[in-house]
């Protein structure tokens, strides 16, 4: 392992998986490369961390095929963005150049388990979570897939959470009494860092993980009220009033609306009712439940 990982989006802010990655791999005093789209305060941090920090655009082949040159183990994902399945590609292009290449590691999600190309969702970005997952499949490069359920950091469980929440004293989504296991994105992040720390015996292989546990947003709901030590209250919200009340006012980009819009969608269907072990089987150690991650941000939630 002297030659260093690259990890793509090391540069995100909460919830990134790339950055905390970085993070992990360095505690332990490994070699890392972090790619970041620019220079900025963030870099500095991972520059302060130990990383050796590369400016690329992941839809840029040469720059992609520089940033790689000397790695054999790689982490890719990036944010939600229209260009995500050109990323992909070029990841698959490059790290096929590598005749030595190790892992790549690749983030998915875990609605990719539920789809197929006679079954797809209303999602651009889980449509092309799909279609990236083939194509790294047919480059034939070293690949494990790491399929997550919805992230605690996404906004529906942080930022609109703890907007209601010091509001009214509620959680209101549009969720029904459907389930669903959010995960912490640590709990990810050190899935990957561990499949590339030794990755033969996880290779050409798809992990799904979860939260601790699929829960009601009322069962949620109570884990939050404990957390804070305050009545929390879940509100189920219709549709169209969230969708107008708190979705549009986020004037978010076309692309990322409507994977938000259905992954609401979705969560009424019930679609994110999912528990697995993987996280435990892969390092030992459960995934934190909502009341950790809820007691362990309290500049989210105070």
């Amino acid at each position: 392992m002297s030659q260093p990982f690259l990890i793509t989006g090391a540069a995100g802010s909460m919830g990134s998986i790339g950055r905390l990655v970085v993070e992990i791999l360095r505690q332990q005093q490994l070699p890392v490369r972090a790619l970041v789209h620019r220079l900025d305060e963030r870099a500095k941090i991972l520059s302060n961390m130990g990383a050796e920090i590369v400016v690329a655009d992941l839809t840029n082949g040469a720059e992609v095929v520089q940033a790689l040159q000397g790695c054999r183990r790689m982490y890719f994902g990036m944010s939600v963005s229209s260009s995500y399945l050109q990323a992909s590609v070029i990841a698959a292009a490059a790290t096929r150049q590598i005749p030595d290449f190790e892992v790549l590691v690749n983030i998915s999600q875990m609605t990719v388990s539920q789809m197929s190309l006679e079954n797809m969702t209303d999602s651009p970005q889980q449509q092309q979570h799909w279609l990236g997952e083939q194509v790294l499949n047919w480059s034939g490069v070293p690949v494990v897939h790491i399929r997550s359920t919805v992230f605690l950091e996404h906004f529906f469980f942080s930022a609109m959470a703890a907007a209601s929440i010091a509001k009214d004293g509620t959680i209101a989504l549009p969720f029904g009494q459907a389930k669903t296991s959010p995960i912490a994105a640590i709990d990810v992040a050190r899935v990957v860092a561990a499949i590339l720390v030794n990755p033969k015996p996880h290779l050409n292989k798809v992990y799904e993980l979860t939260g601790a546990r699929s829960a009601t947003v009322s069962e949620i709901t109570e884990e939050y009220a404990a957390a804070l030590e305050r009545p929390i209250k879940y509100i189920d919200k219709p549709f169209d009033r969230w969708h107008d009340e708190d979705l549009v006012p986020l004037n978010l980009p076309a692309h990322v609306y409507k994977h938000v819009v259905t992954m609401a969608k979705l969560h009424a269907q019930n679609r994110y009712d999912r528990s697995t072990s993987d996280v435990l089987k892969i390092t030992g150690q459960p995934s934190m439940s909502i009341r950790q991650y809820v007691e362990a941000h309290p500049e989210i939630f105070s």
